[in-house]
């Protein structure tokens, strides 16, 4: 895989990233160890996890730290720590007593410790703010994290889920204080869920030059392809999947990525992919499974871009009213 710098940091990381939410849960260990495996020998370095993966599983709190864990207990088996490039995240509630979650500086501290001796490392290449923590200043937070950059257990800050006011609240605080600055953004954004990021978050990841790592790029499975028109699908996310996006609007999607990959040798979820890859403020699109050949899949999308008469296809049947689009974008 190409790699390419995550916003104006030294870290270079391929075009494809590794989600690991469903190691421990939907993944056991084995099948976990071998699609890193696949993951690597494809090219691939960014492996993105955090420390409530999988809290929502049957052991609930306890369950956290799991995917961190065979993360860990991978690296030491394969002895490539250098090779790859590690992202977590910290600010959901683990099973550590009241008051378990959030982004205040003595806890943010505590959860890196944590995470560190979970992946059995002693540096995080990328410490990512799950979501905001508006209850705790800006400045707390970041004064946290440049602690950690100083002291060498981090290289690189990022943030998930901000609204964009808050991520330009923190880079202006970074500014004036000398701070260690976010490098990096991971939105939920794909083809279906398009107007949260580009309307505001996007014009602002290009201009202040941040890595956009984005998360759910195949609309949680509607763009792999097996969602069609008349066609049950036996899975316990379909009705939620169904709901929001098996529609005509959706339905239409799918027949122009359909069509786009029918004609480049292409499959509609590589196809889908290819228009995020397309676009030049992503970084790398976060990818997925519960089992290697799905993940293999992924793999025909490295490289693979759109014309523009390709994306413009995509785009006006995704595109939301246009005085909704901000002046400097």
């Amino acid at each position: 895989m190409h790699l390419r710098p995550l916003g104006r940091s030294p870290l270079l990381v391929s075009e494809l990233c590794l989600g690991t939410m469903q190691f421990g849960w939907t993944a056991d260990e084995a099948a976990s160890f071998a699609m890193l495996d696949a993951f690597v020998e494809a090219g691939g370095n960014l492996i993105d996890t955090a420390d409530i993966y999988t809290t929502w599983g049957r052991d609930g709190l306890a369950g956290g730290g799991r995917s961190e864990e065979i993360i860990g207990r991978w690296l030491k088996a394969r002895g490539n720590r250098r090779q790859v490039v590690i992202a977590t995240k910290v600010r959901g509630k683990m099973a550590e007593g009241p008051g378990g979650e959030g982004l205040g500086a003595d806890r943010v501290i505590r959860c890196c410790e944590d995470s560190l001796r979970r992946l059995q490392t002693d540096h995080l290449d990328l410490y990512q703010c799950h979501w905001a923590d508006l209850a705790v200043p800006i400045e707390e937070t970041l004064g946290a994290l440049d602690q950690l950059v100083r002291a060498g257990k981090v290289r690189v800050i990022g943030a998930s889920n901000y609204p964009a006011w808050r991520l330009m609240e923190a880079l202006w605080r970074s500014d004036r204080l000398g701070y260690a600055r976010f490098e990096s953004y991971q939105p939920e954004y794909s083809l279906m869920e398009r107007s949260l990021f580009e309307v505001e978050a996007r014009p602002l990841c290009r201009h202040y030059h941040l890595g956009v790592i984005p998360y759910s790029p195949l609309a949680a499975g509607f763009l792999t392809g097996k969602y069609r028109e008349g066609v049950a699908i036996d899975s316990t996310r379909a009705p939620e999947i169904a709901r929001k996006y098996a529609n005509p609007r959706g339905y239409a999607v799918i027949r122009q990525l359909a069509d786009i990959a029918q004609r480049r040798g292409k499959t509609i979820a590589q196809t889908a992919l290819a228009w995020l890859l397309t676009n030049p403020v992503v970084t790398a699109p976060i990818v997925g499974a519960n089992q290697v050949s799905q993940l293999r899949e992924s793999f025909g999308a490295v490289g693979y871009r759109l014309s523009g008469e390709e994306m413009m296809a995509l785009d006006s049947l995704t595109d939301y009213p246009r005085n909704w689009r901000p002046i400097w974008d």
